[in-house]
């Protein structure tokens, strides 16, 4: 009889290598960290999406990238309006001095350097007391108020791109994780299919949901290219992850892996994507955390190890055994063959026996004569037919005449 059990060997943290199979080795759909290996070529119009939603393209973009655009505006706009005061200065003659200096526009302002200081003073408050407008040049002061709303956009605008992309989801979903691999194994008489996802911070979150795909990818001989998804049912979608928690998917009917053994399983081709959606208790943003499975990221036949240990005083969680696992029990056959072999055969119902000869003369004897019992002959009136064959007997009982009636 073949062995359906896979092989029973402890071990603290197994990786097995899983056949590659006829099928060429594909990309990734979703990477490890969770980002998408999707890139988007021949966009129409894209340089005008990435600059009408310009705040979300700033928020997005990298640090230094960042960094420096936000240097360039800084120094565009105080150049932009040096140009400007340099303009005033040489129309109204400040630079060439044909004007007394009651009558300048600005004061010390005779070369280009002198107005680009100027602006930059000016944006930025400094005030040093050398360099300042006056009130002979009403375009001058109409720059002045300009520049100084600009500089506040400027500013503001700074600010806020810098505080949304240091409190962006992105961060915090790195302190979620899920554990390096997927295993399947027996939980309550199913085969099902299981991960871990911790919390590597001490502040809990408000709430979160997890969720399964199975992500596959077909290429046609034409070039063409489908991808299709199938939603995993999860035993309890809604999680509490104050500590570390197994999400569990049963391989019932109901699920695209009924049907998969471990030898199919070898030779597949999908993605296992999951995720979890949480609320921050801190921030109440609401961040998501993903990553995928590849068939030779499932371990058949293993579980994970216990993590929560309960003291004194504290559950204690070793988070050096979040990836770690053993090996298990578990039928090497798909679910759907493992519920026909568990379940029982019907059983014949039982022939009727052949009566012994004891048994049949218990039948044969008589039973216990009727007896009946009949009221007094002078208290019962007889009537109808004296012939039974025409109708039956009818018996009426009559009440005792009282024989003591008045006297005459």
């Amino acid at each position: 009889m073949q062995n359906q059990y896979a092989s029973v060997r402890p071990s603290e943290d197994v990786q097995v290598k899983m056949d590659a199979g006829p099928n060429p080795k594909k990309h990734r759909y979703v990477r490890k960290e969770g980002h998408c290996d999707v890139v988007f070529r021949h966009v129409p119009e894209s340089w005008l999406l990435f600059v009408t939603d310009i705040f979300t393209t700033l928020v997005e973009i990298r640090w230094r990238v960042m960094f420096l655009i936000f240097a360039l505006s800084y120094i565009l706009s105080w150049f932009f309006f040096g140009v400007l005061f340099w303009v005033i200065a040489l129309a109204h003659g400040d630079v060439n001095g044909d004007v007394d200096d009651e009558d300048v526009c600005v004061y010390e302002v005779r070369s280009f350097t002198a107005a680009f200081l100027f602006s930059l003073e000016t944006q930025t408050t400094i005030g040093y007391g050398l360099r300042g407008m006056s009130e002979n040049c009403m375009v001058a002061i109409v720059v002045v108020t300009v520049q100084d709303v600009v500089s506040c956009f400027i500013d503001t605008f700074v600010i806020g791109i810098v505080v949304a992309k240091m409190a962006s989801a992105r961060k915090r979903a790195q302190t979620v994780g899920f554990s390096s691999r997927a295993v399947v194994n027996l939980r309550d008489g199913f085969l099902c299919l299981s991960w871990r996802v911790g919390d590597f911070r001490r502040n809990h979150l408000v709430e979160g949901t997890a969720r399964a795909q199975l992500v596959r990818s077909t290429v046609h001989a034409t070039g063409r290219v489908d991808v299709t998804y199938e939603d995993l049912r999860i035993q309890q979608s809604d999680i509490v992850l104050v500590t570390p928690t197994t999400v569990l998917h049963r391989m019932d009917a109901g699920s695209p892996l009924h049907r998969m053994s471990l030898a199919d399983l070898r030779r597949a081709d999908f993605e296992l994507v999951v995720s979890f959606t949480y609320t921050d208790d801190t921030t109440g943003m609401l961040h998501q955390t993903r990553t995928s499975y590849t068939p030779n990221e499932i371990l058949w036949g293993q579980l994970f190890q216990e993590m929560i240990r309960v003291s004194r005083r504290h559950y204690r969680v070793d988070y050096t055994l979040f990836h770690h696992t053993a090996k298990v029990l578990a039928p090497e056959v798909s679910a759907q063959e493992f519920q026909l072999q568990r379940r029982p055969s019907p059983r014949p119902s039982p022939r009727p026996s052949p009566r012994t000869p004891r048994q049949n003369r218990r039948r044969d004897v008589p039973g216990p004569p009727a007896v009946s019992l009949e009221p007094p002959a002078d208290q019962i009136e007889t009537t109808g037919s004296t012939s039974q064959e025409d109708e039956p007997r009818k018996d009426t009982l009559a009440l005792p005449r009282d024989n003591t009636g008045p006297e005459m």
